[in-house]
């Protein structure tokens, strides 16, 4: 994860960063104007958590395929245990993926979870375990997208540098090969 923003790239995927950040600032935002200036909370529970809802879904399915090539997923195996899938884009297709969308879908990922545990220490401050819910369940949404993402990337540079291994172990195989054949 590279956080310096590159300088003189545009977005590759505009709308798709649009939305990336949209259900995060709107579900911020809510969240914020109406628990200062409207004191209903359950008008300000159930319309947050759908925005923290929508912003996990928009992540997980859309922004985080197109902005940065990567996907996960969770099963429950015949087991009973939980088993986490990962899929990312090719080694070519993650070199070309646009720097200036990979910038903005890591920095927001983590910003946002830096707000709603910011928002959750005021709400621990001024005692309202009632608003500690409404962060603590946006907070969750938020952080398993981070862990998602974080161990699908962690992979796909496993998977590369599994296939890199392998590609110059047979090319290393095939060179001794040609050679002892020579003489």
């Amino acid at each position: 994860m590279d956080f310096n923003q590159p300088v003189g790239e545009n977005y590759a995927n505009p709308k798709t960063c649009f939305f990336h950040v949209l259900f995060k600032a709107a579900a911020l935002a809510f969240y914020i104007l109406f628990a200062l200036f409207i004191d209903n909370f359950v008008i300000i529970f159930v319309v947050t958590v759908l925005l923290a809802a929508l912003d996990f879904w928009v992540v997980k399915n859309v922004s985080g395929r197109i902005l940065v090539g990567l996907r996960w997923w969770n099963e429950i195996n015949d087991e009973g245990e939980s088993v986490w899938k990962f899929e990312s884009l090719d080694q070519e297709s993650l070199a070309r993926i646009n720097k200036k969308d990979s910038w903005l879908f890591w920095w927001t990922l983590y910003l946002t979870a830096i707000a709603w545990i910011i928002l959750a220490i005021f709400s621990l401050i001024r005692l309202q375990a009632d608003y500690l819910l409404v962060v603590g369940v946006c907070l969750t949404l938020s952080i398993a997208n981070i862990v998602g993402f974080t161990r699908c990337q962690k992979d796909a540079k496993k998977q590369i540098q599994q296939y890199a291994s392998q590609t110059i172990a047979s090319r290393f195989s095939s060179t001794l090969q040609s050679a002892f054949s020579v003489v």
